[in-house]
């Protein structure tokens, strides 16, 4: 349910709501009883920086670049990834 921001005409009170969005605005002011206008406003933007908040991104452990033991590592293509020099090194 979105949270709606109100101001008093007469008065000047501003308050906010938390209401459906199926429910009509409010009209009278809770502080001195005239009418009050719903305000406009942008709402916020987020932004997400940095990795892993795209579909796109890779999945994974921290060490992606050493496949299972048994299989060539994908880092250098040569030895086992249960004996790739990097692999122990990171270890």
């Amino acid at each position: 349910m979105p949270t709606y921001e109100y101001e008093c005409k007469t008065c000047g009170y501003s308050f906010d709501a938390f209401q459906p969005m199926s429910e009509a605005p409010l009209k009278i002011c809770p502080q001195c009883g005239k009418e009050v206008r719903r305000l406009i406003n942008g709402g916020s933007g987020v932004i997400f920086k940095g990795s892993g908040f795209y579909i796109t991104d890779k999945k994974g452990t921290s060490d992606t670049k050493h496949q299972a033991p048994g299989s060539a590592c994908a880092c250098c293509g040569k030895a086992e990834a249960g004996t790739c020099p990097e692999t122990k090194a990171a270890g």
